[in-house]
């Protein structure tokens, strides 16, 4: 029992030199790649750039005692950023201590969050955020991530959690460009970008090793904040009104206490669930990807735990919410880490950093983490997916291009919320309108296929009604009028067999219609007969009258009720 909740039983008592080893180069690449991440970060959420380096000690250090997954590294991230920063911005005015106050509240509210639904197994919850709502997200909250990263790239003010109000913030304030900070954040955007696509190709070609020269083409960012920091410090950019971080507090992250105010706990809620279940979706998703891919298991409630007791950590530590980061742990897994004591190292290394370097962080150009969130972020604009989308299914795609548009014109809340109501009532539609289809024998063999799909053996006397779908409340009364049509389509019919190898439940209601339509069909003098009833199912009608009641009879296949009933319109 002790080992569910606590993972680290599993594979401490069993950890060794050599995975240690690998864990603590893992770790001190982590550390060096994340360090620019979590501070801009912090600053895309509105808050001081320390508090993304606080968010990445304690919580890591929570997530590898509790989590399961052996890669996933825990730390800010951006798209959490900006849902934080849009909640946060509702309630307080960004660099205020109310506004890093509510910071704490929300971490608070979503590891409590988080930590109920792993304890009551709920993660399931998850699975209503469909992919396409969940790429559409992404999509147009990376969207809205460069266009807020526009400002710092242009040196100007603005602000806006959607579309319309970043770009009249930002139109305003066109003419106020600073141009010395507009060249230095375009040639880090350009740096960047040539090493995230040339950068390998070229280390290639200095015959250095394809690991080696991949991991150095990753460290793009860390090279871009070293050489922009000392060309600030150098030429003294800051005096020259070029914005940089500026003094950034030294030492470990201080213990904090979110306050206790009812009203503000009341208002971050909503925004504290989604955040919870939009970082659960991008954490486990990333974290089943990676332990499949050595075999490992991974348990989606005990993540759930192991990101409440994250984000707790934070709200204790003055950090932010957090969750697994898609690049963190893509970094954390390509540099060879073995267990979450990898996650532990880099905790480490990050804690060394806010004692030792934070003094060597304060001429970092904020253009430069504006460049490095901007081409980060921009990959998750999944534009195939949008095409192969539209082209398989229109009603999945106008979920995504709901939530798209919504993200881009309300904010991130309306996106995610209005994305997950509609693909609810589309899949309410589609199922309360379940695909049936009359089927016949395809001559010489036992298989039944559709009539107007195949040429097919059908006797006027019989028909065989093949349900694709569950039976429930929603499609119900659905299923009565497809019978009754039949019947009074063909009045000829002695016989119909409800075909449910596709029926995987039959509720309270269904079995209402069932019911009423086994005593129509009496009525009018028409036998109704089942066939295919899978075993779960057979066991809920056995507690019912139904079978007793049912006027035909319960067919193990098809072809057995075609072999019975197709001989005279008298067979039963």
């Amino acid at each position: 029992m002790l080992k569910r909740y606590l993972p680290i039983l599993t594979w401490l008592p069993h950890y060794t030199r050599r995975l240690a080893g690998a864990d603590l180069l893992a770790g001190v690449i982590v550390t060096v790649m994340v360090i620019p991440q979590s501070l801009a970060y912090a600053l895309l959420a509105g808050l001081p750039a320390v508090v993304g380096l606080y968010a990445s000690i304690l919580p890591a250090i929570a997530y590898a005692l509790l989590g399961t997954s052996r890669t996933l590294a825990v730390g800010p991230v951006a798209i959490i950023a900006l849902m934080s920063g849009a909640a946060l911005s509702e309630v307080a005015a960004p660099g205020t201590s109310d506004y890093l106050q509510a910071a704490l509240v929300l971490s608070l509210l979503s590891g409590l969050m988080l930590t109920a639904m792993g304890l009551l197994r709920l993660g399931f919850f998850a699975n209503f955020l469909s992919h396409p709502v969940i790429a559409g997200f992404l999509s147009a909250s990376a969207v809205l991530i460069a266009a807020s990263q526009a400002a710092h790239l242009l040196g100007i003010q603005a602000s806006g959690f959607t579309a319309l109000d970043l770009l009249v913030s930002l139109g305003g304030e066109l003419g106020q460009t600073h141009w010395p900070t507009l060249l230095l954040g375009l040639g880090c955007l350009v740096f960047l970008v040539g090493m995230r696509r040339y950068g390998e190709r070229m280390l290639r070609a200095l015959r250095l090793p394809k690991g080696l020269a991949s991991l150095l083409a990753r460290a793009g960012p860390v090279l871009a904040v070293v050489v922009t920091t000392l060309l600030s410090w150098w030429l003294g950019l800051a005096d020259r009104g070029v914005a940089v971080v500026g003094a950034i507090p030294g030492g470990l992250p201080p213990l904090s206490l979110p306050p206790l105010d009812l009203p503000l706990w009341r208002t971050l809620l909503i925004p504290a669930l989604l955040i919870s279940v939009v970082g659960f979706v991008e954490s486990i998703s990333m974290a089943q990807m990676l332990a499949a891919k050595r075999r490992e298991r991974i348990s989606p409630n005990q993540e759930l735990v192991g990101l409440g007791g994250a984000n707790l950590a934070a709200a204790f530590s003055a950090g932010m919410p957090v969750t697994g980061g898609l690049s963190r742990t893509v970094i954390n897994f390509e540099s060879g880490a073995r267990t979450p004591m990898a996650g532990l190292f880099a905790a480490l290394g990050i804690g060394a950093a806010t004692l030792a370097l934070t003094p060597l962080l304060q001429h970092l150009p904020i253009a430069t983490l504006a460049a490095t969130i901007t081409i980060s972020i921009l990959t998750l604009v999944d534009i195939p997916l949008v095409r192969q989308t539209w082209r398989y299914s229109r009603s999945d795609f106008s979920a995504m291009a709901v939530t798209i548009v919504l993200t881009l014109v309300e904010g991130v809340e309306a996106g995610i919320i209005s994305g997950v109501l509609l693909s609810i009532a589309l899949f309410l539609y589609r199922t309360s309108r379940p695909h049936s289809v009359l089927v016949g024998r395809i001559d010489g063999t036992e298989h039944f296929r559709s009539i107007e799909r195949h040429e097919t053996e059908t006797v006027s006397h019989l028909a065989m009604l093949r349900v694709d779908e569950s039976l429930y409340f929603a499609n119900a009364r659905y299923l009565e009028d497809t019978v009754y049509a039949l019947v009074a389509s063909r009045p000829e019919l002695e016989h119909v067999v409800l075909i449910c190898s596709a029926v995987n439940l039959i509720d309270a209601s269904a079995l209402e219609s069932l019911d009423a339509i086994n005593a129509r069909l009496e009525d009018s003098g028409v036998t109704l007969h089942l066939a295919e009833v899978k075993g779960p199912v057979m066991d809920r009608l056995k507690h019912s009258d139904f079978l007793d009641d049912l006027t035909g009879r319960v067919f193990l296949s098809t072809y057995a009720a075609w072999q019975e009933l197709k001989r005279s319109p008298e067979a039963s």
